[in-house]
């Protein structure tokens, strides 16, 4: 990539420098209208200060702005969890939702791909430009020359997997006995152009970024491709307001005419209503046929399937980005409860009510007052017994601070733990522990050994609904 002082030679030699002043007037006053319809900057601050508080991002300005424009960020422990419990519960819905659904991995870095694109992103070595540049007795013409050169010569950057799925058409062909519809599955990291792909990711002078993107592209015949996309777009929604604590946040819309892409026929893009607006999550398109053609030199015969008719399958592609997910499932499931304690005082409760499935822990344990190292070595034992059955647990036992059951609830429902068990003298007599519930607050009383049945049954239940 281009480092900045290599840029603004370049910029300078060849009178780049400025955006032209009604572009950046426009920018100007498109952020200023998203301020203006937006929730008050402290409320948004304070929403982005949780998550770094509560290890979801890391700390850090430049990070919390890439979080909120929906790429990929420094994640914390929470955080990383989440998008990971996220990125898996794609890869199911996708893959097992209809058969011939078949995973695949392409390089991210290529010379292989095409030279020229509205989005095209290149691996430039900055030394090899800064020595191209430093050449003063070259021409304009010559300079523009010697630059175009080392770029075609230069690996591209993949900014979506349509490229490798459209590759990889012809020798999955075989997977399926030349049979339609069928579909080629990936994730990973893209980069995204340095103006974003919607108006609400642009920011002046900002550089590409890396995006956590799902890709399904869909093979079809060519009278069924629509009839996807509905049911492709039908059943994305359905999936996002699974795991959502408001489902009407999450909303579907067709793409209007005059934004549509070069190659696509139709349109459906799934958003989510942010606090400060709204912004695609998913994005699905009818594609035809046209780029599976270009893709393998026009050569029909080896691109005809089974379908009852000698004709190009039709492409259905569906992409994702999983970073801005983990952003609205984090504001989907904050909420601000209060309630009144015995003596009929009011107090606010903060809790983070995310989906069993998607909370990156399932259960914190604690200890109470008294024999500190017996009880430690219990919850040492649990924790080693829930690790093992795959139940992601919180060792706040090791916490050294002397901290209040009631400032331990909060964390915890700021964290989005489901439960909290706190294990005391009680446990090593009798084998009995005390269980809180994140979404109902009411501690029950189990016997240890129940207790890693019962969070497995609890997290397969919710899935299941």
């Amino acid at each position: 990539m281009l480092t900045h002082s290599v840029k603004n030679v370049l910029r300078r030699r060849l009178g780049l420098l400025k955006l032209s002043e009604g572009y950046e007037t426009l920018v100007l006053q498109h952020f200023r209208g998203l301020c203006d319809a937006s929730p008050s900057v402290e409320q948004v601050k304070s929403l982005l200060q949780l998550y770094v508080n509560r290890h979801y991002i890391s700390p850090g300005q430049t990070n919390i702005d890439l979080f909120q424009r929906g790429v990929k960020c420094s994640y914390g422990p929470l955080g990383m969890e989440l998008r990971r419990n996220l990125l898996d519960q794609w890869w199911d819905s996708v893959t097992r939702s209809r058969d011939q659904v078949f995973g695949v991995n392409t390089l991210s870095c290529s010379q292989d791909r095409p030279t020229q694109g509205p989005d095209l992103l290149k691996v430039v070595e900055s030394e090899k430009l800064k020595q191209i540049l430093d050449q003063q007795e070259l021409s304009k013409e010559q300079l523009i020359q010697k630059v175009h050169v080392l770029l075609q010569k230069s690996a591209s950057l993949r900014t979506n997997f349509l490229q490798g799925a459209l590759e990889q058409f012809v020798p999955s062909l075989e997977l399926v006995n030349r049979k339609l519809p069928f579909g080629l599955a990936e994730t990973g990291l893209c980069f995204q152009p340095a103006d974003g792909s919607d108006c609400k990711s642009l920011r002046l002078g900002a550089s590409p970024a890396e995006v956590t993107q799902t890709s399904l592209v869909w093979f079809c015949s060519p009278r069924t491709s629509s009839q996807w996309l509905d049911h492709w777009a039908r059943q994305r929604l359905k999936w996002w307001r699974k795991f959502a604590l408001s489902p009407s946040d999450f909303s579907s819309s067709d793409i209007p005419e005059q934004e549509l892409e070069e190659v696509a026929s139709r349109g459906v893009k799934i958003t989510y209503n942010f606090p400060w607006g709204v912004d695609t999550l998913e994005t699905l398109w009818s594609r035809g046929d046209a780029e599976l053609l270009q893709m393998h030199n026009g050569v029909r015969s080896k691109l005809q399937c089974r379908d009852g008719r000698k004709s190009v399958p039709h492409v259905v592609s569906v992409t994702g980005n999983m970073d801005r997910g983990v952003m609205a499932f984090l504001s989907n499931s904050l909420q601000k409860l209060r309630r009144e304690d015995s003596k009929q005082r009011l107090h606010q409760r903060t809790v983070l009510k995310l989906h069993p499935v998607l909370a990156p822990v399932k259960v914190a344990l604690d200890i109470s007052r008294g024999a500190t190292m017996e009880l430690r070595q219990v919850c040492e034992g649990l924790l080693l017994e829930l690790l093992e059955a795959e139940i992601s647990a919180w060792p706040g036992y090791l916490e050294t601070t002397p901290t209040s059951m009631e400032q331990l609830n909060a964390k915890y429902d700021e964290m989005g733990v489901l439960f909290t068990v706190v294990i005391s003298e009680n446990t090593l007599e009798s084998g009995l522990l005390q269980v809180r519930s994140r979404d109902t607050t009411i501690r029950e009383t189990m016997h240890i050994s129940n207790i890693k049945d019962f969070l497995s049954k609890y997290i397969s239940a919710a899935d299941n609904i």
